[in-house]
């Protein structure tokens, strides 16, 4: 069995990029197996463990996610600040990742292979631009693809009037279910910003972590439970 996804999108052959499953590591329950988040009260060599044992060139740079809009560069230089949702590089062998357990992680390059990113998108993070504050910072050489991971589904995903307010362009991505109550779409929330900023080559994987525990784990399903992780870079 694969512990991780692959993505199933026209990405030059220099770019990788995988997203872990919740199987395949050493937490115990209730985070079992393959957690990447330090800070969901996991035993901290467990989590190291999996860390290490990711196919990546080198460790990616964990990012503290807060749920805003910030983007760090990755380069070759030393992070002294990495309080951010989201990583871009241009560098080679420089891995990008993020870690989601409902919120959507998104992928993006472009067919020249310039430049990878990898962002958190929970709505506060689409709400407040994060994928348009990307698309303005990078000067692509091809065209932008991008890449919607696992998330929350839109069977699932019950947000009330004030979520649906934010997005007053992407009115059709939420379902009335009873009074100021929505089941929201966060895959075409996602789809429908990254058209307005020009990418229309917008590939989602379509997976519900909320519905699938086997292979996901959820923190509206289970409240205390691990993190996958969604990584990219250049080869």
């Amino acid at each position: 069995m694969s512990h991780y996804l692959i993505p199933e999108w026209p990405a030059p052959d220099s770019v990788k990029a995988i997203s872990t499953l919740r199987t395949g590591g050493v937490s115990l329950a209730p985070f079992a197996s393959q957690n990447l988040g330090l800070h969901v009260g996991d035993v901290a060599e467990s989590v190291q463990q999996n860390r290490n044992n990711l196919p990546c060139p080198e460790q990616p740079v964990w990012l503290n996610q807060v749920h805003g809009t910030d983007i760090l560069e990755l380069n070759h230089q030393l992070i002294v600040n990495n309080t951010a949702d989201g990583s871009y590089t241009r560098a080679k062998q420089r891995v990008c990742v993020v870690m989601t357990a409902d919120c959507l992680p998104v992928l993006l390059t472009d067919t020249a292979g310039s430049f990878v990113a990898a962002l958190h998108c929970g709505w506060r993070g689409l709400a407040g631009g994060i994928l348009e504050k990307l698309i303005q910072t990078i000067t692509p050489e091809g065209q932008v693809l991008a890449w919607l991971g696992p998330a929350i589904g839109p069977q699932a995903f019950e947000v009330g009037g004030e979520v649906r307010e934010a997005f007053a362009p992407q009115q059709d991505a939420f379902k009335p279910i009873s009074d100021d109550k929505y089941l929201a779409d966060i895959f075409a929330i996602a789809t429908m910003k990254l058209n307005a900023c020009g990418v229309h080559q917008v590939y989602a994987s379509g997976l519900c972590t909320y519905s699938d525990e086997s292979r996901f784990f959820s923190y509206r399903r289970d409240g205390q439970t691990g993190r996958m992780a969604t990584l990219i870079w250049l080869q």
